[in-house]
C-alpha cells in the first residue's frame, strides 16, 4: 500500500471525544496521530459530522477537525486552523 501522508503517524492510544455542535459528545479512541492528522476508532461513523472538535481532556487538547475518510468503526481527521461551525 502506498504512503499518502504528508508526516509520519506515531501509534496511541488516546481517549477522546467528538465535541458536536449544538453540545454533545462522541466517545472515540486516538490509535495513531500526526501533527496534521489521526485516525479515531469510534462504535459507529454514523452521526459524526464532517466537522467537529476533537477533546483529549487529559492531554488539555482541544483541536478542531474534519473527516478526510471513513470506514465502519473509524475515521481519519486532518487537523484545521478555523473551529467546527
Amino acid at each position: 500500500m502506498e504512503e499518502r501522508r504528508s508526516e509520519p503517524r506515531s501509534r496511541t492510544l488516546l481517549a477522546g471525544k467528538i465535541a458536536l455542535h449544538g453540545g454533545g459528545v462522541i466517545d472515540c479512541t486516538l490509535r495513531n496521530r500526526s501533527p496534521s492528522g489521526a485516525r479515531l476508532r469510534v462504535a459507529s461513523v454514523v452521526g459524526i459530522p464532517d466537522r467537529f472538535t476533537l477533546l483529549l481532556e487529559m492531554q488539555g487538547e482541544r483541536r478542531p477537525a474534519r473527516v478526510a475518510w471513513r470506514k465502519p468503526g473509524e475515521i481519519g481527521i486532518q487537523f484545521v486552523d478555523e473551529p467546527a461551525p
